[in-house]
């Protein structure tokens, strides 16, 4: 499964870095045909060239804006983008809406821009983070940083959990499917439930590595870096130290010792 579903837009933010990838992946959506506007799914930082060309990607028309969480690589841009095209605008996060109520697991948007477009919360990374599910023939899954199109996330302790990220793998990962993986970051394409598992075998492999380090007297995040990250980017040592106290967290909660 490779490309983008016929109904999605990707207008890439001129915002690349090591956490960012290639840059924030803003989405529009509309069906063949539809005549009521476009979806855009996270407007990305606050650019003003970035904003102009997911307009004209949207032909000038925007029915709704959607956030899949509030961090500022996707969030940044989102209240000017709502100015600009006087659209309602939905988040978890309440502060983030707009003339629209918060986000709820659930919540289906039925025939916004010609298309089903279904809440589901999705934890983890963020304690707001939600992905969007559109069913029907060309069926894709908008994950935010949930899931990317390269790499992995972080857990981004101590908003984010590992628990509940874990069990927002789970839930993706048993989604019935084919459904088009529609990243924050990366590639669009591939199938969501299987990048869900390789994810979920990820992050055990990972506790693993945690739990060696521990019993070899590693007892902060930073020495617990050094060992389990050795070969990553020294770049990326802080925000895998985020990830590392999460699962020092999850470890406690689930393992505590004796």
């Amino acid at each position: 499964m490779t490309g983008l579903p016929r109904w999605a837009t990707l207008v890439r933010a001129h915002n690349p870095g090591p956490m960012t990838l290639d840059g924030t992946n803003t989405y529009v959506l509309r069906a063949h045909g539809a005549t009521d506007g476009s979806v855009v799914v996270d407007p990305g930082p606050l650019d003003e060239l970035h904003l102009a060309e997911v307009v004209a990607a949207a032909e000038g028309s925007v029915a709704m804006v959607l956030l899949t969480h509030g961090h500022p690589d996707h969030s940044g841009g989102a209240l000017l983008l709502q100015q600009m095209t006087g659209a309602p605008m939905a988040a978890a996060d309440p502060q983030f809406c707009v003339d629209a109520g918060p986000l709820r697991p659930g919540t289906t948007y039925d025939g916004i821009a010609g298309l089903d477009v279904q809440v589901l919360a999705t934890p983890g990374h963020t304690s707001d983070s939600v992905s969007f599910l559109v069913p029907g023939d060309e069926a894709g899954l908008l994950t935010g940083d949930t899931i990317l199109g390269r790499g992995t996330t972080v857990v981004a302790h101590p908003d984010g959990r590992l628990r509940d990220y874990l069990l927002s793998l789970t839930a993706i990962r048993d989604l019935a499917g084919p459904l088009t993986l529609l990243p924050g970051h990366g590639p669009a394409g591939g199938e969501a439930s299987e990048r869900a598992a390789a994810y979920l075998a990820h992050r055990a492999q990972r506790l693993d590595q945690v739990r060696a380090a521990l019993a070899a007297g590693d007892t902060t995040p930073e020495q617990v870096v050094r060992r389990v990250y050795a070969d990553v980017d020294e770049v990326l040592w802080p925000a895998a130290a985020l990830s590392v106290q999460a699962q020092l967290d999850y470890l406690a909660e689930t393992e505590p010792s004796p």
